[in-house]
């Protein structure tokens, strides 16, 4: 079905009213009665003219009835990851000029609405019960300026991050249903699927493809509540809890982050548990470890990586099982194209954002987005991507790294978890390395793994010396972003005085 999840929704209402359209939380909405929670629902909102609705919620049944009665309702959409501080949970809700916020977490953020009471100079408003969610009206005073929300959008999504402030990214109707159209296309999605959300729905890949495209093709959605399927604020991972809910659900496909992918191929390598009914694994948010993709499919699990960025619609580009290439994220989706500039930045034209959030953006005038990211398309069309621009350094002998590049080099080898590299105007590289076991003899098995990597690469780019890390690269420490990047500052800060101290030993030696 083409269009939007909203109509599909409607739809199938009609054409088959008792079949399961979503579970999780302990009950299941068959599609008439999915259909009519959504009206119910927005018929309630209506009566708060919202324009801007914020939801600060928990996967489940609820959270996709509020989702589509938003839409429906014609207000601006704003989900807040649940992991979110109280600081850039209030940020968000104030920057984009919510009036109504949906949420099943209020005695949580209880800190928070006082602060935002406070903030808005009114007082919140009353609590209504919807679907198991309170609804609390913020009362701005009239003279309240609301910031402008550029293009037609209907959803604002906040980049994710533990510290800082998060940005407003905007994204029209027409931008999301064309993706989540090719998305449906790409994996040949139909009635027989059954998606298990792993993610936050305020994620907004897992937001498409969970919600949109299952809508789309008519398919059963398993939303449990996120503890079900051992997912803790950002990172934290219980990954038997998650087996568990592989298990129960058996669905066909799922939407991973690589840390999540690594720990279901280990669990599948030592026979904790077999891949059972999938049939497409989604794998985006973060570079992978050279390698993964081939161990995940020599364990059954059937994964495939894509590419893409909030300001691109989420997604544009994906491996599929009739079309894939080793080492690259995919072809571009039908709605998207690609081009490399002469510097090697990717960029991309189709489903563009429309601005950030009080910020209009002008386009160039060939309509293609500077991703910001590096890469190559190979002769039969496939992205294969080479690191971060604004990450790339140049040695003292003027030759440009993207360190990325040799941080996935890296972790592929046994002994090494994660890697982060550095050599701004140096004359040669230095990583800082999280072994992958500390059992038995693991600094043998690094150096082993710094040495087969050096075999793969150009002088210039090879690890000179390397450090131990003291604790593995997390969001909970910092050193991490919520979908697996690294904060790059962050570990350098952390290492300054060991990396100086091994660069002033080789300038000695070498006097």
């Amino acid at each position: 079905m083409t269009g939007s999840a909203l109509a599909a929704l409607h739809a199938w209402a009609r054409q088959k009213p008792d079949a399961i359209a979503v579970e999780g939380d302990g009950r299941s909405l068959a599609y008439a009665e999915l259909a009519a929670a959504v009206d119910e629902a927005a018929r309630t909102m209506s009566a708060a003219r919202p324009r801007r609705c914020a939801m600060l919620m928990d996967n489940g049944p609820g959270w996709i009835a509020v989702d589509l009665a938003t839409r429906q309702c014609g207000a601006v959409i704003v989900p807040i990851p649940g992991f979110f501080s109280a600081t850039q949970f209030c940020h968000a809700v104030v920057a984009a000029g919510v009036d109504l916020l949906l949420t099943d977490a209020a005695r949580r953020i209880a800190p928070a609405l006082g602060e935002l009471d406070a903030r808005s100079r009114g007082r919140l408003g009353t609590r209504l019960p919807l679907a198991g969610v309170e609804l609390w009206e913020i009362p701005w005073p009239a003279d309240h300026v609301l910031p402008a929300i550029p293009g037609r959008a209907r959803k604002l999504t906040f980049t994710s991050g533990t510290t800082g402030t998060p940005k407003g990214v905007c994204l029209a109707d027409a931008a999301l249903d064309s993706v989540a159209g090719s998305l449906l296309g790409a994996v040949e999605g139909d009635e027989t699927d059954r998606h298990l959300a792993l993610l936050p729905f305020a994620t907004l890949l897992e937001n498409l493809a969970g919600i949109d495209v299952a809508l789309l093709a008519g398919a059963r959605i398993a939303a449990p509540p996120l503890r079900e399927v051992g997912l803790a604020g950002s990172s934290s991972l219980d990954l038997a809890l998650m087996l568990e809910a592989l298990e129960r659900y058996r669905p066909t496909s799922i939407v991973t982050v690589p840390q999540i992918l690594l720990a279901l191929t280990e669990a599948a390598h030592h026979g904790f548990w077999r891949p059972r009914g999938l049939r497409h694994v989604a794998v985006g948010g973060a570079p992978l470890p050279r390698g993964a993709i081939e161990a995940a499919h020599r364990h059954g699990l059937p994964a495939f990586e894509g590419y893409g960025l909030s300001e691109c619609g989420s997604v544009v580009t994906l491996n599929t099982a009739t079309a894939a290439r080793a080492g690259s994220v995919g072809r571009p989706l039908p709605h998207a194209a690609i081009k490399i500039a002469p510097d090697g930045e990717v960029l991309v034209r189709g489903a563009l954002f429309g601005g950030y959030l009080g910020e209009p953006v002008a386009l160039p005038a060939d309509g293609f987005w500077p991703t910001g990211d590096l890469g190559r398309l190979d002769a039969d069309g496939y992205l294969h991507l080479t690191g971060r621009k604004k990450n790339m350094f140049v040695t003292s002998f003027g030759r440009n790294v993207a360190p990325e590049w040799l941080e996935c080099e890296l972790a592929a080898e046994e002994g090494i978890a994660q890697a982060a590299v550095f050599g701004e105007a140096r004359p040669w590289n230095i990583a800082i390395l999280v072994p992958r076991r500390s059992d038995g003899d693991w600094a043998a098995r690094m150096a082993a793994g710094v040495a087969s990597a050096n075999a793969r690469l150009p002088d210039y780019a090879r690890i000179r010396r390397w450090l131990t890390a003291d604790e593995p690269f997390l969001p909970a420490n910092g050193l991490l972003t919520p979908n697996g990047r690294l904060r790059r500052r962050q570990i350098a800060a952390k290492y300054r005085d060991r990396m100086e101290r091994l660069y002033a030993e080789e300038t000695a030696d070498v006097l």
